[in-house]
């Protein structure tokens, strides 16, 4: 399983996957407007949305994860402008075949912040 990063951001156009390193970290940087050397998770997915790859940095090097199915398509994730950000958990659930627009994430409970008292 892949460590959580503080940011996810999915690229909504298709990708040619015979990009590597080089291409992807072209598209953060121009596209997506974002530092690809962050540490946060860049998805890229093809066309046919059948196969995408994760572009991340970590300490002394960029890393590239990709997966490819057999049957299915990943979902199409609904957003505004060339990118959107994910959670973590948003991004686990589109990977495992879960839609995520007919998800809504439900309300947990949280403690109450405690208020200091001044003396």
């Amino acid at each position: 399983m892949l460590a959580a990063p503080e940011k996810v951001y999915l690229y909504t156009k298709p990708t040619d996957m015979r990009k590597s390193f080089d291409g992807l970290i072209a598209l953060t940087r121009n596209v997506i407007n974002q530092d690809p050397l962050s540490g946060y998770y860049f998805v890229f997915v093809n066309r046919t949305r059948s196969y995408f790859k994760i572009l991340t940095y970590t300490r002394g090097g960029y890393c590239l994860w990709c997966k490819r199915l057999e049957q299915g398509r990943f979902a199409i994730v609904a957003g505004h402008g060339e990118s959107i950000e994910l959670s973590y958990t948003q991004l686990m659930m589109w990977i495992d075949g879960i839609a995520l627009e007919s998800r809504a994430q439900q309300k947990r409970y949280s403690l109450p912040q405690h208020r200091s008292s001044a003396v």
